[in-house]
């Protein structure tokens, strides 16, 4: 039993570690097409079996690329509706790939750790 007096702490207290980032409609444009650098979009909802396996792997890749020239973000489909539905995002988990404001690859079903840094490093070469 907790007092009053007590605080209940997030799982990650430093921010730095919430990877990766969460995005919305909203900031699509400038997260993603905006972006000087090669992203990785995996579209994903809470409910979806396939994508709470590929997610750690796409929390792996997102701290293994922190600092170089790529970004790793997710989109919550249930949460926003537009994004996918403009991409053609029909399954989940689904992984697009952009770069210079462009769809330049796409990945349906859980992929393998190494087939995503291949395409993030052909990207960002």
């Amino acid at each position: 039993m907790l007092n009053d007096n007590a605080k209940i702490l997030p799982l990650s207290i430093n921010p730095k570690y919430d990877m990766p980032q969460q995005i919305s409609d909203a900031d699509f444009e400038k997260e993603v097409l905006q972006s000087s650098t090669p992203v990785l979009v995996d579209f994903w909802a809470p409910w979806c079996g396939p994508c709470r396996m590929l997610g750690p792997i796409v929390e792996e890749l997102a701290k293994d690329n922190e600092g170089k020239s790529v970004k790793i973000v997710k989109m919550n489909i249930d949460e926003n509706n537009d994004t996918p539905s403009k991409y053609g995002v029909m399954s989940i988990p689904t992984i697009i790939f952009f770069k210079g404001g462009k769809p330049v690859d796409q990945m349906v079903g859980v992929q393998e750790k190494s087939v995503l840094q291949s395409k993030l490093d052909e990207l960002s070469a």
